[in-house]
C-alpha cells in the first residue's frame, strides 16, 4: 500500500498538540481588515483550539499529526 499523503492546505493552517488537539489562527484575519472593527482585529488575535467535531475533519488530512 502507498504512503498516506497530508495535505499541503492543512499542513500549513493546521498544528496538532501534545493531547491530541488542534490549533489554528483566529478566523477571519486573511483579508478585508479596512471594514473589520479594531475591536474585531484584537480578539482574533493569536490562536485557538478547534472544537471537537471540526478537530476531527482535519486529523483525517493531517494522517501523520503534523
Amino acid at each position: 500500500m502507498p504512503k498516506m499523503k497530508t495535505k499541503s492546505s492543512a499542513k500549513k493552517r493546521f498544528k496538532i498538540t501534545a493531547t491530541g488537539k488542534v490549533k489554528s489562527a483566529q478566523a477571519g484575519k486573511r483579508h478585508g481588515m479596512i471594514k473589520r472593527s479594531n475591536k474585531f482585529i484584537r480578539d482574533a488575535r493569536g490562536t485557538m483550539v478547534l472544537s471537537e467535531p471540526d478537530a476531527r475533519i482535519v486529523k483525517k488530512f493531517l494522517p501523520n499529526g503534523l
